[in-house]
């Protein structure tokens, strides 16, 4: 790190202070605090979804992925045709309902017991997976990059890893705090650019490198180095490829792309993480839009992160200029580490700074949005409802309050899920969400599709569904051969519907007053006259060409070792 690296993360701070002053001054109400007072663009909101989407688990997580799996999760990362699914069909009921929180909603589907329900599990789901894999991949590339960072205090050395997370927590906290939604989503414009340009960077300057192995090669001569190491090193074709045979051990097709789908629809569709920022576009236009453009940003994940994993692989297995990744306790390549050593090896001055201070944004506004969504859920559907009486500003500060004791849990939290990783981060979170996300993507879907689903079915599909999603994370966590993860969450999902259907037949139907305009079948005629105004042929475009992209990139990863 030269002090041009440390000037560019210098600035990009600087950045950050004026937004959040800013942004300070506009905090209130709770709907200022939480939803931004409604006032976001679209542009915004699209950069706010793909910013708060990527994390530090995608920049060292995925990039390790690419390296230990190849193209196998790259299922995980084509999502963006699930945030069409989301502005089309999902987001409407939303926005017109007009709730803060996904809990919010599914009260007025189906009554506070739902409601209780998904805020809890939602709660620790976001300590169990977001909140501490985020800091722990963050630490980790504090760790790597910056192995001279540590102090002694009282006899005891506080290494890098400790200092990036404790250091990267209290500041994404503070700016949360303080300028909460209305921040984060304004400072996601600016992180979005730095995510982008420094993982392009890494990918460039690999490609560079690799291509160098032919003496005097070019950028595209990398990627044909990429494919020939790959069909030259056995077994490497088969272990790296798009698609697995129903019988393999981790990633079977079936399994995985009906998990893959199960993962995008939560996330993506119900998951306040990521609806939050639709819910504060100024209108319905905007919140379409918004997704729209996160749903072609979406689309770079696997260039910019699995794929410089595939060319970090490479060129560990020609030593090209001397580049080598850490290998873990059995041998192999350490895949949490294939990032991180890109950036040290490769990259000239400057670059580095850029990459440094990209990881930063992308760290900081995945925490700063877990902190806001978390801070939301609680006082929205936890607080408020035990004090319907709280005073708007006690609703703001105990929203801050909940960032604080959230964010102590999630580091509670790192050293246990450092054992559970194993040096596959992003695979971990993949596999915890596959346990988390059935359940509710049933409940959700079911609800807007059958009108005669009724609060007993959501109670008891939520409640049950969970139970034997922590069952399957325990046995997991225990050592304990069972059913293929990805299998197990296709079944899960299945097993969740059929629970919600008899639950539901055992109870009478709900009133067709109260489930008015909350399912298709009870579509009123404002509410379709209203969807139809929110949108044109621009949006009908934009729709497509996100569809036709991940055809296109299906169709060439399917085929490029052919």
């Amino acid at each position: 790190m030269t002090l041009v690296d440390w000037l560019m993360i210098f600035g990009y701070f600087c950045v950050l202070a004026m937004v959040v002053v800013a942004t300070r001054r506009r905090q209130e109400t709770s709907q200022d605090f939480f939803l931004g007072g409604r006032t976001v663009g679209w542009l915004a909101i699209g950069a706010s979804i793909f910013a708060a989407n990527i994390g530090s688990e995608h920049v060292v997580g995925l990039a390790g992925q690419g390296a230990r799996t190849g193209l196998s999760l790259s299922h995980l990362e084509f999502h963006s045709w699930v945030l069409i699914l989301m502005c089309w069909v999902f987001l409407p009921f939303y926005y017109r309902s007009g709730v803060q929180t996904m809990p919010e909603f599914l009260e007025r589907r189906f009554g506070p017991r739902a409601r209780w329900i998904l805020s809890l599990v939602s709660l620790a789901a976001y300590v169990l997976t977001k909140i501490s894999v985020t800091v722990f991949a963050g630490a980790l590339f504090f760790e790597v990059m910056m192995p001279e960072l540590h102090f002694a205090v009282g006899g005891v050395d506080v290494s890098s890893f400790w200092i990036g997370a404790f250091a990267t927590v209290i500041l994404a906290g503070v700016y949360a705090s303080f300028g909460g939604l209305l921040a984060v989503v304004y400072t996601d414009l600016v992180q979005t650019g730095l995510i982008l340009a420094g993982s392009l960077s890494v990918t460039y300057f690999a490609l560079k490198n690799l291509g160098g192995t032919l003496d005097g090669g070019t950028v595209l001569d990398g990627w044909g180095v990429l494919k020939s190491t790959i069909k030259a090193t056995p077994g490497a074709k088969d272990a790296f490829a798009l698609w697995h045979p129903l019988s393999h051990p981790m990633f079977p097709w079936l399994g995985l792309t009906i998990a893959s789908a199960t993962i995008g629809v939560w996330y993506w569709c119900t998951d306040q993480f990521i609806v939050q920022r639709m819910l504060a576009a100024r209108n319905l236009t905007n919140a379409r839009r918004g997704a729209i453009w996160g749903a072609l940003l979406k689309l770079m994940p696997v260039f910019i992160f699995l794929v410089p994993g595939l060319l970090g692989w490479a060129l560990h297995q020609h030593h090209a200029g001397g580049f080598a990744i850490p290998l873990d306790a059995q041998g192999g390549i350490d895949g949490d580490k294939v990032f991180p050593s890109l950036v040290t090896q490769l990259l000239p001055v400057g670059f580095r700074g850029l990459v440094v201070a990209g990881l930063i944004a992308a760290l900081m506004s995945s925490l700063a949005s877990l902190f806001n969504s978390v801070s939301t859920l609680f006082t929205v559907d936890v607080y408020k409802k035990l004090r319907p009486q709280a005073s708007e500003r006690r609703l703001v500060t105990v929203g801050r309050i909940t960032t604080v004791s959230m964010t102590a849990l999630g580091l509670m939290w790192v050293p246990i899920m450092r054992s559970l990783s194993g040096g596959g981060l992003y695979q971990y979170i993949q596999a915890v969400q596959s346990f988390l996300a059935p359940p509710i993507v049933a409940v959700f879907v079911t609800g807007l599709l059958w009108k005669r689903m009724n609060g007993r079915g959501a109670v008891w599909g939520l409640g049950l569904g969970f139970a034997f999603g922590m069952a399957k994370l325990t046995l997991n966590a225990c050592g304990v051969a069972t059913i293929p993860d990805f299998y197990y969450s296709g079944l899960l999902l299945m097993v969740s519907i059929l629970i919600i259907v008899v639950a539901s037949l055992t109870a009478p139907a709900p009133e067709p007053a109260r489930i008015e305009s909350l399912t298709f079948a009870t579509l009123g005629e404002d509410f379709r006259r209203e969807n139809r105004a929110s949108w044109n042929k621009v949006d009908v475009i934009g729709s497509i060409l996100v569809i036709g992209l991940v055809l296109a990139a299906y169709a060439y990863f399917w085929t490029w070792l052919d």
